[in-house]
């Protein structure tokens, strides 16, 4: 394992094992190699202790895997990742993993009691959106159901903000995800911890507004590479933002290599390094009072 003085905490990570590879639509490879460049073995898939391996490599302790739930079942390019089969990686591997349930709205209350089990039964410790893949804004009133359960639970929520690209030519999807959007939803429930994924691009000076506006309303610096991230993000991470972003790469779609050399490279103040890597998810998910870690 390569020397990293910090060991990070990577809040986005889609499991990618081979299995799960031939669950996924076909649209899912193309996106990867054709729109963001990547090889064949992202294709492929990785298999979780191929994953443990490159964690390590980055200096990454800790990853939240994502159920996630892409769109409505039965309308073109949609799946769902079964929670079960993220209960089985936590289970496997306790010490390095931890879960994330998807979201879909229109299960309604189902849904609500299907969040609930994998919180009570399988200790996923958040939920995940894609507002893109519904076409329904985060202020939609078919989400806040979800957003009560979520308070219930004492768990946050994390959903894409900023632009959606084409991801199955067959069915493209209108950009919901402007942040400005989480105010509506921040002032209904003031106690919801609110994460925005996605770095906000291209409304990031909205998101932080949003992040700097409410008490609990965060940012994952996920799917964006750090070398292209807008300087006013550096600078929010940097300064009166520290206690507010996570590290996140949204892999496959970042390596985790690449995404934490890149991180080093923008030379952040000690304080703000830690707190980005790894201190803000400890307390916004509240892992020291999961397992009893730190």
């Amino acid at each position: 394992m390569t020397d990293h003085d910090i060991l990070a905490i990577d809040t986005v990570v889609n499991p990618h094992t081979p299995e799960i590879v031939k669950m996924r639509p076909s649209w899912a490879g193309e996106f990867h190699r054709e729109k963001l460049g990547r090889g064949n073995s992202v294709v492929e898939g990785f298999s979780y202790e191929e994953m443990l391996a490159m964690m390590d490599a980055a200096g990454t302790e800790r990853a939240f895997l994502v159920a996630n739930k892409t769109g409505q079942l039965g309308l073109p390019a949609s799946w769902h990742l079964p929670y079960e089969m993220i209960a089985e990686a936590v289970a496997k591997y306790p010490d390095r993993f931890y879960g994330l349930a998807g979201i879909d709205p229109t299960e309604g209350m189902e849904g609500v009691r299907a969040l609930e089990r994998s919180v009570r039964d399988y200790g996923f410790i958040g939920a995940h959106l894609y507002p893109h893949w519904f076409e329904m804004a985060p202020d939609h009133a078919r989400y806040y159901p979800f957003y009560t359960k979520c308070v219930e639970l004492d768990i946050p929520i994390m959903l894409q903000v900023g632009q959606s690209l084409i991801y199955s030519k067959e069915r493209p999807l209108r950009s919901v995800g402007q942040p400005i959007t989480l105010d509506a939803v921040a002032c209904d429930f003031p106690e919801l911890r609110l994460i925005g994924m996605h770095v906000g691009i291209p409304w990031t000076a909205e998101m932080i507004a949003m992040a700097w506006k409410h008490e609990n309303v965060f940012i994952i610096a996920d799917a964006h590479a750090p070398k292209y991230w807008p300087k006013e993000f550096v600078h929010y991470i940097n300064s009166y933002g520290r206690h507010k972003v996570m590290y996140g790469t949204d892999f496959p779609v970042l390596a985790f290599d690449r995404y934490r050399a890149e991180i080093d490279a923008l030379e952040l103040r000690p304080e703000s390094r830690r707190m980005f890597l790894r201190d803000n998810a400890i307390r916004v998910f509240k892992l020291d009072q999961k397992r009893g870690e730190g």
